[in-house]
């Protein structure tokens, strides 16, 4: 399911609940109940909460957000350590420079349509690109110099695809959700807790305060959908994240 059709449904169901909550409470309050005045109390507790939620929630934004862009910079490396070895290798041979571009192309592909659908569903990606990348390592480091310019290069290819291999491993472990159950757990409490503090204001049907009313519930919908979307620092579905990596995978005629 697409995230803005899940963030629509999510925020249209809690309004319709704001809505139809303060309808029921307004046709079921006691007739001699005042609600012309809130208690100092209640103001009192509806701020403090709201303010805790707030920083508990900002917090949780700036962690997943940190994390997403962690991971970005995990998968732009890995990709231009792979250019860097596709680069560098203008002083080989025409044939092992096919050679190893084709190896290159492999495992970009591989990451890109197998691993990608993996670290979504946060299951083991297997040791096939870990493979693709040793073969890589291999052609470089059993490919002997020929003259001064190769050996020159030798050295800062195989460095390359040490540090494709350092980023690939730190790639694997961002993979999976950011935030524990416990917090995910707190956030929810934390939002159900806040919107039903609505109710103890003593919200009446006037199309001021429904107004309000629902968009306090969005805006909250809005920022839990927010970290939803980014606690997954790859995404829940999709390989946009691997562009990087796509834009070396050579295009089929």
């Amino acid at each position: 399911m697409p995230e803005w059709l899940v963030y629509t449904l999510a925020s249209v169901l809690v309004c319709l609940l704001v809505i139809v909550t303060t309808v029921m409470r307004h046709r079921r309050v006691a007739a001699d109940e005042d609600t012309s005045e809130t208690p100092d109390v209640l103001e009192y507790m509806v701020m403090m909460v709201g303010v805790v939620y707030a920083i508990v929630l900002g917090l949780a934004i700036a962690g997943v957000w940190e994390a997403r862009g962690a991971a970005e910079d995990t998968v732009q490396r890995e990709a231009q350590a792979l250019y860097e070895i596709d680069q560098r290798l203008d002083v080989y041979p025409a044939a092992f420079r096919a050679q190893v571009k084709e190896h290159i192309d492999a495992y970009a592909r591989h990451a890109v349509t197998t691993e990608w659908p993996a670290m979504k569903d946060d299951v083991p990606v297997g040791s096939t690109g870990a493979d693709l990348l040793g073969r890589i390592r291999s052609d470089i480091a059993h490919h002997t110099p020929a003259d001064e310019l190769q050996a020159q290069a030798y050295q800062p290819l195989l460095d390359q695809v040490a540090a494709a291999d350092d980023a690939r491993h730190q790639r694997l472990d961002s993979a999976g959700t950011t935030l524990p159950g416990a917090v995910w757990f707190g956030l929810v409490a934390g939002a159900v807790v806040t919107l039903g503090l609505l109710y103890t204001l003593q919200i009446r049907r006037s199309a001021r305060e429904l107004l309000l009313a629902t968009t306090f519930s969005s805006l909250v919908v809005f920022l839990l959908f927010l970290v939803w979307s980014f606690d997954a620092p790859f995404g829940h579905s999709g390989t946009d994240s691997a562009q990087p990596l796509t834009d070396l995978i050579t295009p089929t005629a």
